[in-house]
């Protein structure tokens, strides 16, 4: 079996040279080698347009075969065309992936957007956490609901993770570098887009337990746990692996 990723690069593997940067899709692996080999299609800058012009998508419906999982997350790049706004050109294209990969027999798995970590101007211990992916994410969501997928809402989860950090401890989640730190980046660099390797292994871990509550790979019994403190966290609806209320403010 085979997990199939299409994406941008919060989920593609980073050139070397970028390192530590990383997208989650690098860390998948780690958690579903033993019943499913993870591919990468993922690339920088990728939308849902571009992804298909590029032939990346024709490749990745090349590679896929029955019963494969294809896991779909876009926005970012989305957002910055008018073309491709959330409830038009991007729900166009989204839908007409999940019909693609259906056709080939495979099964569609729908991520919302990984969010940016924006906090609002303010105090620290108030920090307001800025809806940065707009609509995109709630698009995402009712295809999910109107087509019957599965999905995993990786743009709640990851509200809720830098929210319970908070704006100093989340910072180590992305790339962020002093002049001098980083030989790619000589002037340094302030990333709140692009994760580290810390973040990207944090959120490959819980798109792999929301996989296992979807019923895809090894069991597992109950709901996420928070990757800080290990409680449970409520709200989230294992049928289709969406929070309904973390991060939904």
């Amino acid at each position: 079996m085979k997990i199939l990723l299409a994406g941008d690069s919060t989920v593609a593997n980073c050139p070397t040279h970028e390192y530590p940067m990383s997208g989650w899709g690098a860390h998948l692996p780690r958690h579903t080698y033993t019943w499913a080999a993870v591919h990468n299609f993922a690339k920088g800058g990728a939308s849902t347009e571009s992804f298909r012009e590029e032939g990346l998508w024709g490749q990745l419906l090349d590679t896929a075969a029955e019963g494969d999982l294809v896991l779909i997350q876009f926005g970012h790049n989305d957002q910055k065309k008018v073309h491709l706004a959330a409830r038009t050109g991007y729900a166009a294209n989204l839908r007409t992936m999940v019909a693609d990969v259906r056709a080939r027999g495979a099964v569609p798995v729908l991520c919302t957007s990984v969010e940016r970590r924006h906090f609002l101007a303010g105090p620290a211990s108030d920090a307001v956490l800025e809806e940065s992916l707009e609509d995109y994410p709630e698009v995402v969501r009712e295809i999910a609901l109107e087509l019957q997928l599965p999905a995993v809402d990786l743009n709640a989860w990851t509200r809720a993770l830098y929210e319970e950090l908070g704006v100093e401890e989340s910072q180590s989640l992305f790339c962020h570098f002093g002049p001098g730190e980083h030989a790619f980046w000589p002037a340094g660099l302030a990333d709140n887009t692009h994760f580290s390797q810390t973040g990207a292994a944090l959120v490959a871990e819980e798109v792999a337990a929301r996989l296992s509550m979807l019923g895809f790979g090894p069991k597992q019994r109950g709901v996420t746990s928070s990757p800080i403190n290990g409680e449970n966290r409520a709200g989230s609806d294992p049928a289709l692996g969406v929070s309904t209320t973390a991060g939904r403010g």
